[in-house]
């Protein structure tokens, strides 16, 4: 089976468990009907708007069917470029729509059976007539949401498909695609794809598609900063160390003796503790592939200030940018957000990652380690206050 119809059962048609067993990074399956009735939440000239602002990362393809040629420009891009754009054959992507629109952001929870530090973003594409990015592989697992129009998606689902890339583009497209299914995709209409599977998608008419990209670190990713994390944090007085050295058979030679002092001194750097294991890899996921910049206020915020304006009936917003996540330790739990950690009760870091929001009623029920992290995040612009009539 590699394809369902889910109007009974959104968004996946069947249980998010037998959809994790059979189908997640294993094989892909389109899904008539996730969102049934599905209106998008965004336009066309929303999403040209969008990629006229400075922070928002924002791409333009353009492909001359002639030639074969795909054009790539990058944003932002001037407002009165878009009405001069042609009918037909060019793409806009722009990533990150879900921190800067809330209609959209609200689509997430529908794929809370995965870890929200897993889902990197939703990009949103609008295609004129024709338009597509070409065939090409990710090497991340993508659920492609049609929002409005229709686009043809082609995949190759084969054991081996060929994977070499054109020499002659400016991104990276496949060299040969043979198409082993060709569907159709209606709003409200999603396909998933696993990591390593070629797909080729064409608007037949304009039409916007939501990416929502569950990017993965790589193994030389992991192993980065893994490594920067331990050399920081080693002593100085952890060294190659020989005192056991007999008198050299060959003075320019490197033995066998030589390579097991030098193992050992690497072993002795290695991150054996559970815990502070936990801390490298929430602070780094957490920051992981982090597209936007969070700065601290304008006005000097404290928690004193805090807890008048809760009281005051306001509410602290967490930034959008901010991933967030915790993890069980020997005493307690640790709070990750945005590559920094905080030491507090397992309660109180599941309420806070769970709480885009915190008014006076979730923010009574913290303890002080976790209003004393609440007052660094908002100090550092990971939160922001809001009353009512802003909201």
């Amino acid at each position: 089976m590699i394809e369902i119809d889910a109007r009974g059962k959104p968004p996946l048609g069947m249980t998010p468990a037998r959809f994790l067993r059979e189908f997640w990074q294993k094989k892909p399956l389109l899904i008539r009907n996730a969102f049934p009735d599905f209106v998008t939440p965004i336009e066309a000239e929303d999403l040209a708007g969008l990629a006229c602002e400075e922070f928002a990362l924002s791409r333009i393809i353009e492909h001359d069917r002639a030639t074969d040629r795909y054009t790539l420009r990058t944003g932002p891009f001037a407002e009165d470029e878009f009405p001069g754009m042609p009918d037909h054959d060019w793409t806009l992507l722009v990533q990150d729509v879900d921190k800067w629109d809330a209609d959209v952001a609200a689509i997430l929870p529908r794929f809370d059976f995965l870890p929200r530090w897993r889902v990197d973003d939703v990009m949103i594409s609008f295609a004129a007539t024709g338009g597509s990015v070409g065939a090409h592989v990710d090497q991340y697992d993508v659920f492609l949401l049609q929002a409005k129009g229709h686009r043809r998606w082609q995949i190759d689902a084969s054991a081996n498909p060929p994977l070499a890339f054109r020499a002659d583009a400016e991104i990276k497209l496949l060299r040969e695609f043979t198409p082993t299914h060709d569907w159709v995709l209606g709003p409200g209409d999603m396909l998933y794809l696993p990591p390593g599977v070629p797909h080729h998608g064409v608007a037949e008419d304009p039409c916007l598609t939501f990416s929502i990209g569950m990017r993965a670190p790589s193994a030389a990713e992991l192993l980065g900063d893994f490594v920067d994390t331990l050399a920081a944090d080693a002593d100085e007085a952890m060294r190659y160390a020989d005192p056991d050295l007999a008198p050299a058979k060959d003075t320019f030679e490197i033995d066998d003796a030589a390579m097991s002092r030098a193992i050992e001194a690497l072993n002795a750097l290695r991150m054996n503790d559970a815990d502070r294991l936990s801390h490298w890899f929430g602070r780094f996921i957490t920051a992981y592939r982090s597209s936007g910049i969070v700065a601290a206020p304008g006005t000097v915020i404290d928690r004193a200030t805090i807890e008048q304006a809760l009281n005051e009936g306001q509410t602290l917003h967490r930034n959008p940018f901010s991933r967030i996540a915790w993890r069980k330790v020997t005493r307690g739990a640790l709070l990750f957000i945005a590559g920094q950690s905080f030491a507090m009760t397992v309660a109180d870091a599941k309420r806070v990652a769970a709480s885009a929001e915190i008014d006076i009623g979730v923010y009574a029920r913290l303890g002080d380690a976790a209003r004393e992290a609440v007052a660094e995040l908002a100090a550092g612009g990971h939160y922001q206050l809001a009353g009512d009539e802003e909201e």
